[in-house]
């Protein structure tokens, strides 16, 4: 349903998917506040994660495990530039492969690859239940890791299951440049100029907290949250926000962690709290 956002300002925090999301917004009337959060870049070395394409392609992993989309886009994208990446996607194809929610399986599916196994919940704790049922004994497994995450309780878990984990970085975080940005979006919150905060990963979690704790501004964060819809995308943003003290307002119905059923599920929401004319101000009745 068209305009079903109109007249509500919807915060987003700058992420991979951010222009779609964006758009998906607009399309349904609402006015979007986007906050830049961090800019993710290539590994500064390159020379580890040149190092597992050759060791994937030389010797072919029994299983790979992928925890984001963007994790194996960087990844080819430097076998592309070392002249590999067709060597890498026919030993990829040699493997079972299993993916920690749905956007890592589409990456594979870029590269004409499918995901045999997909965890029910997009969390390393799912990705542990999924493979906790498996024979890895003797098996090399290669795993694709991602930025500021403690991924020690999913290495530990795979090799107590027998098997060879051979782990990969391939891009970074940088959070620095971006704080300006997330002071200003936690005024907003703050004196009401902001409907709903829309949260797609955890990490977007951390850094506001991070970023609020570095300037000053935790307690304004809070209070401007205290007013604010929180949206969640699923239960790894929720969980997270639940670790810093944090409600979930929304999150998408039927375990759909996607971004049209958590739009879905914001429009509702909005409706109930400040219901209002088409075209009306969002200043209006907070």
């Amino acid at each position: 349903m068209a305009d079903r956002l109109n007249g509500y300002r919807i915060l987003i925090l700058e992420t991979r998917e951010e222009a779609q999301f964006s758009k998906l917004l607009a399309e349904q009337g609402a006015e979007v506040v986007q906050c830049p959060m961090f800019t993710i870049h290539d590994a500064p070395d390159p020379a580890p994660v040149e190092a597992w394409i050759r060791r994937a392609i030389d010797n072919p992993f029994d299983d790979l495990v992928l925890m984001t989309g963007e994790g194996l886009r960087r990844i080819m994208k430097l076998a592309r530039a070392r002249g590999l990446d067709a060597g890498l996607v026919a030993a990829l194809a040699k493997a079972r492969k299993f993916t920690r929610g749905p956007k890592p399986g589409k990456a594979l599916r870029e590269i004409g690859l499918e995901a045999q196994q997909t965890t029910d919940k997009p969390t390393t704790e799912g990705v542990i239940e999924m493979l906790a049922g498996l024979d890895l004994k003797g098996r090399r497994l290669g795993l694709q890791l991602y930025p500021d995450k403690d991924h020690s309780a999913l290495i530990g878990a795979l090799a107590e299951q027998g098997a060879a984990v051979d782990t990969v970085l391939p891009y970074v975080y940088d959070s620095k440049a971006a704080d300006a940005n997330i002071v200003a979006a936690i005024d907003d919150m703050a004196e009401g100029r902001i409907d709903s905060i829309a949260l797609t990963n955890l990490g977007q979690v951390r850094r506001l907290i991070e970023a609020a704790k570095a300037h000053g501004s935790e307690t304004k964060l809070r209070s401007g949250l205290e007013r604010t819809l929180i949206a969640s995308v699923g239960p790894a943003v929720s969980g997270e926000l639940a670790a810093h003290g944090l409600r979930t307002d929304v999150s998408p119905a039927d375990e759909a962690y996607f971004m049209r059923p958590l739009i879905s599920a914001m429009a509702l929401a909005l409706a109930e709290k400040r219901p209002h004319a088409a075209g009306s101000s969002p200043d209006g009745d907070n």
